[in-house]
This record gives C-alpha cells, structure tokens and sequence, in this order.
C-alpha cells in the first residue's frame, strides 16, 4: 500500500533537492527513497524508473526556470529584459544547480509534458528577442547564442573557475551587455538586407 501523501509531485520535489545537494548526474532512486523513508518498491507505483524521473524532474526544474524568467522580464524590453531574464537564469543555475542541469538536455519528442514545457521555456526567451526585432532563424540563432553565453559563464563559476579578484557580477552584465549590443546590430542587418530586397 502506497504511503499516505506520497504523489509524485512529492517524489519528484524530492528528487529535486537530492539532484540540487549530490548532482543531477548523481541522483539515484535508492536515495530518493531514503529521504522519503520508504522502501525503494514504493516509488515504481509513483515513477516507472530512473529515467522517467530524470523527466519529470526534468519538466518541473523547466517550469521554475520559466517561470523565473518570466517574471525578470515581465515589464521590460530590449536590452533591460535581457539583463533580467540572464541575471534570473543565474540566480537559478546556482541556487538550483542539480534541478538546473536537468534542464540542459532536449526534451524527448515522444514527451508530451517535457516538450511543452521546453516550448513555454522557449516562448519567454523568444518574447524578449522579439524586443531586438529578432524573429525566425535569426532569433533562433539568438535564443542558441544567448543559451551557449549564460550556461558557459554558470557552468565554469560553479566549477570554482573564476578566483581572480575581479567584480565576477560586473564581468557577468557586460558580457550580457555586449551580446544585447550585438543583437541590436543583427536586427539592424535583416531590415537592411530585407530593405535591398
């Protein structure tokens, strides 16, 4: 018989805060059953596996993160919406590193629940590439860049890799900066070529 209150919600929140103290890469049933105080059996009749929980977790930390960037960059545009979607898109990378990491990976086509997710995590940064005049392929390339940008920076100063005694903050908006500066210039490219068409 199930454990009163065990959903999987909770098993899934759980394994959140596993994922966030050993790493996502780390995360294990047995563990998660550990913290629930339940044998390991139990969690079959919540989640079909390692892997569905990787999902799930996966579609939870991406309703979080979007729903972060959404309310950084509700309000905003243009350069300021990006300087609040990144500076949301850090705070949760480190706060939430092993929920975060679930995040990184492509949902799978076959999941509904991912996908859609992914997709809403996609729309908020799209809306505010579409605050530079971005649109089709030139803000996807946008929305790859900026990804490529934040996780870079998130990935190496959660490896311990920047100890220069610099202003790593600082660091952090002008690198933010400079590709706000150069989506600008994108938008400015494509209404010109559109123009000599």
């Amino acid at each position: 018989m199930p454990r009163a209150g065990l959903t999987r919600d909770v098993v899934v929140a759980q394994a959140a805060r596993v994922a966030d103290e050993v790493g996502f890469g780390n995360l294990t049933l047995a563990e998660v059953a550990a913290r629930l105080g339940v044998r390991l059996p139990s969690l079959y009749k919540h989640v079909a596996g390692l892997d569905a929980l990787r999902r799930h977790l996966a579609a939870a930390a991406g309703r979080e993160l979007g729903a972060a960037l959404a309310a950084a960059s509700v309000g905003r545009s243009g350069v300021d919406a990006l300087h609040a979607m990144a500076e949301a898109y850090r705070e949760f990378a480190t706060r939430r590193p092993g929920a975060y990491a679930s995040t990184l990976r492509a949902p799978d086509p076959a999941d509904a629940e991912w996908v859609a997710v992914a997709t809403g995590v996609l729309k908020v940064v799209l809306d505010v590439l579409a605050g530079f005049g971005l649109r089709g392929d030139d803000a996807i390339d946008a929305v790859r860049g900026l990804r490529a940008l934040m996780h870079g920076f998130v990935a190496i100063e959660a490896a311990g890799g920047y100890q220069l005694p610099q202003d790593i903050d600082r660091s952090y908006r002008r690198l933010v900066d400079s590709f706000g500066q150069s989506l600008l210039s994108w938008a400015a490219d494509s209404v010109s070529a559109a123009g000599i068409k």
